[in-house]
């Protein structure tokens, strides 16, 4: 489902998601430069708990955060030359970790992901908006449950 969404607007779902997310969830983020995916993030973990500033992980591809509900494994995969190299951060641990996996450029490793996952993909609009396309992949009844959750309807 799609939705033009103000940037205060964006904080709000990531707050929800943040709320709702549990135990082994994977969130893909996806989207150009400058489109709000770090933001979204940011935002996320603090909902989440997460005392440490956040940073980007673009020269770790992975950095760890403990202080929250769950454990934070925050991904950016924009430098990987192909979709296998996340494999040698050790990623199929941690998306069995107990935590929450969450990917900035998951598109660059859209074959790697796993069965079920959330996708959120993130689309300039205007100045001050974005258009936003939110699902569950893989599960049908999660994004029906997830989209309630988070009141992302027309």
């Amino acid at each position: 489902m799609k939705k033009i969404m103000s940037f205060k607007e964006l904080d709000t779902l990531a707050e929800k998601l943040s709320d709702y997310a549990e135990e082994n969830t994977t969130i893909a983020l996806i989207g150009d430069l400058g489109t709000g995916k770090t933001t979204f993030t940011k935002t996320f973990a603090k909902k989440l708990g997460v005392e440490e500033s956040l940073k980007s992980p673009t020269f770790n591809y992975v950095l760890e955060y403990f202080s929250g509900r769950l454990s934070l494994y925050h991904f950016d995969v924009y430098r990987l030359s192909e979709a296998e190299e996340i494999y040698e951060v050790g990623y199929e641990d941690y998306l069995n970790s107990g935590g929450i996996v969450l990917i900035e450029w998951a598109d660059i490793i859209k074959s790697e992901l796993p069965k079920e996952y959330i996708e959120i993909k993130l689309f300039y609009h205007g100045d001050e908006t974005r258009e936003i396309e939110l699902s569950y992949v893989g599960n049908p009844a999660k994004e029906k449950e997830m989209l309630k959750y988070v009141d992302f309807s027309n």
